[in-house]
């Protein structure tokens, strides 16, 4: 969609991204209706090229979702900062990933438990002794009284950025540049 300004900074390599996108806990989903922005943190998993969440049936991300389905999920961690003895080339390591795209409600509840099957084998590895059933997704309704809606952002274009951790250059509390 846009390129990357800082080219030596893109990753394309598609392994490399999808290690990120799986151990990778927050992502924030873009929106936007009436020109006000709207983002949202959300647990995620990235499958089939597409970025599954899930929330409540109603509200206002459903509500801006249905005036506008374009979106953008970004997804950063910071890995420490990099330092070096000129004060202007101290960087940051990170890896970042944005995902452009457009939302929709995922009504095949075969694809909807699959999704939330890789979110709970993402979030609770282990933990249940036996697969989501279809039902349980199909009949869950909320503490709050409201019914659980999957969603998937269909992904148009992705970009990547990472700046590497340089191993002996990292800023850890007590460092100074006499301990170079």
């Amino acid at each position: 969609m846009f390129p990357i300004r800082m080219q030596k900074r893109a990753c394309t390599d598609t392994a490399t991204i999808q290690h990120f996108l799986d151990q990778a806990r927050t992502g924030f989903l873009g929106l936007s209706s009436d020109d006000h922005p709207y983002v949202v943190p959300l647990n995620f998993v990235w499958k089939d090229e597409a970025i599954y969440f899930h929330g409540a049936a109603g509200g206002r991300k459903i509500e801006v979702i249905q005036m506008n389905p374009q979106a953008c999920f970004t997804v950063s961690e910071e890995y420490g900062t990099i330092t070096d003895p000129v004060p202007a080339n101290t960087d940051t390591a990170y890896m970042s990933v944005m995902i452009f795209g457009t939302v929709e409600r995922v009504s095949d509840i075969t694809e909807a438990t699959a999704a939330m099957q890789g979110m709970l084998n993402k979030y609770v590895p282990g933990y249940y002794d036996k697969p989501l059933a279809q039902s349980h997704l199909e009949r869950y309704v909320s503490s709050m009284g409201s019914k659980t809606a999957v969603f998937k952002l269909v992904a148009s274009s992705l970009s990547a950025k990472e700046r590497e951790v340089e191993a002996g250059h990292m800023f850890y509390p007590g460092r100074s540049i006499h301990s170079q």
